[in-house]
């Protein structure tokens, strides 16, 4: 199994482990790009076009509600 395969793997599973930037790459690879505000908040937002956008902290460790909404997406992409 490949450490992608992992990644989504751990996702569906809604691990509690996961880092902001195995999020970030896993919402980059579904074609979002993320947005950092200038005010120095600790929020990102990834936009994609017709799409809502979706804004993370990057607090670690992540939120389950986040990891959820990853996993939508992620569910959502592999329909398609």
């Amino acid at each position: 199994m490949s450490s992608w395969e992992k990644l989504l793997a751990r996702i569906q599973s809604l691990s509690n482990d996961l880092r902001f930037e195995e999020l970030q790459r896993v919402m980059e690879e579904c074609g979002y790009t993320m947005r950092m505000p200038r005010g120095g908040s600790s929020h990102a937002t990834f936009r994609k076009a017709g799409c809502a956008p979706i804004t993370i902290p990057r607090h670690e460790p992540i939120k389950r509600v986040y990891v959820e909404m990853v996993r939508e997406i992620v569910e959502s992409e592999v329909e398609r």
